[in-house]
């Protein structure tokens, strides 16, 4: 690849060589304090494979409230995600982020941030953001992703001034369930007894995440 050379005029002669130097360095102590603006590219979205609920429109509230849309994510490479939108009505499903055999590691942010991208107009104008909290992770393979989606996260939604909030495990199962160490199929049983149809536990946590943030006004009560 060829690399652009740059031109100038010829250089300072030995006499002037220390004032050069020492505006040189001048220069050099300026460059380190100017913050210069990032330019950042997304991802389009015709790479993903969305669920057709993504498309429903959305609004969020800061603090939370019930008046705005409000998102909730089980953050994986599959995430499950729940969405109810100020006139209560709820949608939910499903979305993958696995990277293709030959994509790098760090498509799969990409394509998660192109997919919150999706839902910008929706969320960002009166809407919030709940997630699953996990502290502990059954391998380092899952922690590394799940901490990537939730810096992903969290990112996005500091930049477009959008709350969130983490929600722990056991405080989404107890909600539900009675119990905070319930497993995967009593939140599933207990998401469809309450006339949901959940395709798996992704999709079934991020309901359960939406259910408390709703039936808690956010855990205030």
């Amino acid at each position: 690849m060829c690399r652009p050379h740059a031109t100038g005029p010829p250089g300072p002669s030995p006499e002037n060589r220390t004032t050069t130097e020492s505006s040189a360095k001048n220069r050099s102590v300026a460059a380190l304090t100017t913050t210069t603006p990032s330019t950042e590219i997304i991802m389009a979205a015709t790479t993903l494979t969305m669920p057709a609920g993504d498309a429903m429109p959305l609004a969020i509230t800061s603090p939370p409230s019930l008046g705005g849309t409000i998102l909730a994510l089980d953050l994986a490479t599959t995430t499950g995600f729940a969405i109810q939108t100020p006139d209560g009505a709820i949608a939910s499903g499903t979305v993958s982020f696995r990277p293709g055999r030959y994509d790098g590691g760090g498509i799969r942010y990409l394509r998660f941030r192109a997919w919150l991208e999706a839902l910008v107009k929706d969320v960002a104008n009166n809407g919030v953001v709940y997630h699953e909290e996990i502290r502990r992770h059954l391998s380092t393979d899952s922690a590394h992703v799940h901490g990537g989606l939730l810096a992903t996260l969290t990112a996005w939604c500091e930049q477009r001034s959008i709350p969130y909030q983490g929600v722990p495990v056991g405080t989404i199962k107890r909600h539900v369930t009675g119990k905070g160490n319930a497993d995967k199929a009593a939140v599933i049983a207990a998401i469809r007894a309450r006339g949901f149809n959940p395709t798996d536990d992704n999709e079934a946590d991020a309901l359960a995440i939406l259910l408390w943030a709703t039936e808690t006004h956010g855990g205030v009560r």
